[in-house]
């Protein structure tokens, strides 16, 4: 309304502004006419008017119709111009009294609601995009929020379980001992040890999820290939444990000019991003090779620098023997807590979720198939550090178990 009244006023300032002048500039036209002698006769509408006066008289006259038919065209132009602008207001008002009205409804369970604004790319629509955007991003941390939440009550119940299952066991003996004691004391430990664990894994899998626009500020180069062998290393005793045959290797794509040194294979397997989710990504990745491997297995860990768009890619693949897989129910390893049935060894099966979500939020790709025979194979690709990023980031003082 306030719109339309501004358009209308300055409408109609203009036209009186301009109407004012028509009467000025007619009124000096007849001003400005041959003048008679004084005695001529002269007939205006079958009257005889002095000679004298015919010009005040066309003057008067043509003043008097241009302030006629100059009051009904102002009329006409002020109206039109109230409603041109009303309409038009409308519209470029509307987008934003839908962004409004979609943030009234809006509530922790109808976050789903977009403006989804269709027509010209204008100020208008760029807000209403960004108020989508917005709710996208509100939309997943609720979501993670929720998950969080949902997967922290569920799983943390069997800890939970366990802890007053002990304690009330142990209360209700009058004759426990010390030796009764400290087995009760170390069921607790590690009771809470994982229940630990799981909220530490649940909120990092939050975080993660949560971050679509990922800041890049504290991001450094990255060696996959040394975050193997450590993450090898660290696991070393389990490998031992289980005989594991373990194999560790990084060939180098020739389409992107590599060598053949082991240092210059080594500086093709640089990203950047966070250092410690990165070494996370591998480290999950190994351990689950690990514990979820077979007596007298193998463990192959490969990197390699791909070529791929123009944009160069680092290639992870970690594969391990294991039980066989149905093909159909690998991809829902990467959901929290889907462990598969057919899976041995121990974990909150959280580490694959972990995985996916810190590398979509570096923007790379998880995929991971079955190993004939046996076992899993989960291939990352994560864009490749920039020349000038690499130099520096090598790291020898690693070893790996064989």
């Amino acid at each position: 309304m306030r719109l339309t009244l501004l358009a209308t006023g300055l409408v109609a300032a203009v036209s009186a502004v301009l109407l004012w002048l028509g009467w000025m500039l007619v009124g000096e036209v007849a001003a400005s006419l041959p003048t008679l002698p004084p005695q001529t006769p002269v007939l205006v509408d079958g009257v005889a008017v002095p000679a004298g006066e015919i010009a005040a008289a066309l003057g008067h006259s043509a003043r008097t119709e241009v302030l006629q038919v100059g009051s009904v065209a102002f009329a006409l132009v002020v109206a039109a111009a109230a409603m041109v602008s009303w309409v038009l207001t409308g519209h470029v008002l509307r987008p934003v009294h839908d962004v409004t009205a979609t943030a009234r409804r809006l509530s922790a369970e109808s976050l789903d609601e977009r403006i989804d604004l269709e027509g010209p790319r204008d100020e208008v629509a760029e807000l209403a995009d960004t108020f989508d955007e917005m709710l996208d991003r509100l939309q997943a941390a609720f979501d993670a929020q929720q998950r969080f939440v949902a997967n922290a009550s569920h799983e943390l119940r069997t800890p939970l379980a366990v802890l007053r299952t002990e304690i009330d066991v142990t209360l209700s003996d009058p004759d426990a001992d010390v030796a009764e004691l400290r087995r009760m004391a170390g069921v607790l430990r590690d009771a809470t040890r994982r229940a630990e664990g799981l909220v530490e894994g649940l909120l990092l899998l939050a975080r993660t999820e949560a971050a679509d626009h990922r800041s890049e500020d504290g991001d450094e180069p990255v060696d996959l290939d040394l975050a193997a062998r450590g993450a090898l290393d660290a696991v070393r005793a389990e490998v031992e444990g289980r005989r594991l045959r373990v194999d560790v290797g990084h060939p180098v794509d020739r389409a992107d000019g590599g060598e053949s040194g082991d240092g210059a294979a080594a500086a093709t397997a640089v990203v950047v991003g966070d250092a410690a989710l990165l070494e996370r990504v591998v480290g999950n990745l190994v351990e689950n090779a690990v514990r979820h491997n077979v007596e007298g297995g193998w463990l192959a860990v490969t990197t390699r620098r791909v070529a791929g768009g123009g944009h160069p890619r680092v290639e992870l693949v970690v594969e391990s023997s294991g039980p066989e897989l149905d093909p159909a129910r690998v991809p829902d390893l990467f959901e929290p807590f889907r462990r598969g049935a057919d899976r041995v060894g121990s974990g909150s099966g959280l580490g694959l979720s972990i995985v996916r979500a810190v590398v979509r939020s570096h923007g790379g790709t998880v995929a991971a198939e079955p190993v004939a025979g046996g076992g899993l194979s989960v291939r990352v690709l994560l864009p490749a550090a920039p020349e000038d990023q690499v130099s520096g980031s090598l790291n020898t003082g690693v070893t790996v178990p064989t």
